[in-house]
């Protein structure tokens, strides 16, 4: 075995994993720590950046030197191995935030002399270090409440004066959004109840952590540090606290200022007005539809089709059985494509409208509305492959008369997408399957001619 790993490091000088197993197989196996040791240090001067050898290099060392406690051996020089390996890893990779806490990690483990020195070093240095990233403040204020399940107020206090501390060093969006993390989690009791009862004290006064949250919300605003991400936070806090009249006011506040554009701000205010009006009656009023619908059509006039696609799915479902809105919504649509080139690329608008269209009124009103889609200019390859979809399935179950709406749409699609190999390769697999060997010939030949790129295309038998 060892003749093998010997050889496997030769071979593979360059991979850590290699270095360790071979370092474990000496310590564990065969007993021997100076080799080990040695394999461990060749390995670091190879892969002097590589984050897990330090961490299993110290690792190795701290086992050893606990193995001699064990047997009340005095520690001696050892211990000043432990504080150099440590100040060497660090020094090797002085960025690496993760490196310094999995050592932190080790020494937690351990129960040596002088250990905690080492610990209170790297501590201060991390602050001197990190201390303009999020998240060493975070993992900070964490280190203070390492289970919520069993923490109590001096613990919860500390980590809310490490994140106060961190935004006056890091005020941004990114601390902000952490530190509510934070407290959400906080207030979770053992069943995921957000109404947790829970308090905590800071500057000797009790503090409620949901009031302490919104506080933390404003205070993200006031500093200018509120995102989207942050607001939706927001919103749906107050809304889990059944504050809706609260939340509605500040999302309306906030739609309709700094985030009008903010689509995901726009799905939740109009998922909770839809929410609102079916807990008010389960058949809503022609005024309730009409608010919804101006709500939406604002906001799909704001924001790009393809940025929309949450709210255009919702809408077109919530509108589904009522046709007045649902052709207004269609022709929406038609003219939001239109003034967008009639592409749709991503999310296809066209496609989604023609498959609500099918399932609610049948084949003929989708044929309609399809062919008023493809006369946009320059229309998506998504509407034309759901169109060519659908009629070939029906063209498959026997309507012969749906195999040259088929052929139409393949032409019609070639004209604007030539060089589309895949769309060539399905109109001759459709060929092969339903129609002749000759249409199937003369399709593969136009494909041989026309594509620019020919190895595109696989062999003539199969194309």
């Amino acid at each position: 075995m060892k003749k093998a790993l010997a050889q496997l490091v030769r071979f593979h000088p360059k991979v850590s994993g290699v270095w360790i197993y071979a370092a474990a197989w000496e310590f564990d196996h065969n007993l021997n720590v100076t080799a080990a040791r040695a394999l461990m240090q060749s390995g670091l001067r190879a892969c002097p950046t590589s984050e897990d050898l330090w961490v299993e290099y110290l690792r190795m060392e701290l086992t050893y030197l606990n193995k001699l406690k064990a047997r009340k051996v005095a520690l001696g020089e050892d211990e000043g191995t432990l504080t150099s390996d440590g100040r060497c890893s660090i020094e090797a990779l002085p960025t690496s935030f993760s490196l310094r806490t999995k050592i932190l990690e080790i020494l937690e483990a351990t129960n040596l002399a002088h250990s905690e020195d080492l610990r209170n070093d790297i501590l201060n240095d991390m602050k001197k270090d990190f201390s303009k990233e999020p998240k060493y403040w975070d993992w900070l204020a964490r280190l203070e409440t390492t289970d919520f399940k069993e923490i109590n107020h001096k613990q919860l206090s500390k980590a809310i004066q490490v994140y106060e501390e961190s935004l006056k060093i890091v005020p941004s969006a990114t601390m902000f959004n952490l530190y509510v993390k934070f407290l959400m989690d906080a207030i979770k009791n053992e069943n995921g109840d957000e109404k947790s009862a829970v308090h905590f004290t800071t500057s000797g006064h009790t503090v409620d952590p949901i009031s302490h949250l919104q506080i933390v919300f404003e205070k993200a605003e006031s500093l200018g540090c509120i995102t989207e991400d942050l607001a939706c936070q927001h919103v749906s806090f107050l809304l889990q606290l059944g504050k809706s009249d609260e939340a509605k006011m500040l999302i309306q506040q906030l739609c309709t200022g700094k985030f009008s554009n903010a689509v995901h701000l726009w799905t939740l205010w109009l998922s909770m007005e839809m929410r609102l009006i079916q807990n008010k009656s389960p058949s809503p009023s022609k005024a309730d539809l009409s608010s919804i619908f101006k709500l939406l059509i604002d906001v799909l006039k704001k924001v790009s089709i393809s940025e929309a696609e949450n709210l255009w799915l919702m809408g077109l479902k919530y509108f589904a059985n009522q046709r007045h809105h649902f052709d207004k919504l269609v022709e929406t649509s038609l003219v939001l494509l239109a003034n967008d080139g009639g592409s749709d690329s991503g999310f296809s608008l066209s496609s989604a409208i023609v498959k609500f269209v099918l399932q609610s009124d049948g084949v003929k009103p989708a044929r309609e509305i399809y062919k008023r889609f493809l006369t946009l200019p320059h229309p998506g390859l998504a509407i034309y492959r759901n169109c060519i979809e659908l009629e070939s399935n029906l063209a498959s179950a026997g309507d012969k008369s749906c195999l040259q709406n088929v052929r139409k749409l393949y032409e019609s699609a070639l004209a604007t997408y030539s060089q589309d190999a895949s769309l060539w390769r399905d109109y001759y697999s459709m060929e092969v399957k339903l129609g002749t060997s000759e249409t199937a010939a003369a399709v593969h030949w136009r494909a041989r001619k026309v594509l620019k790129n020919s190895n595109s295309l696989l062999p003539s038998t199969t194309l």
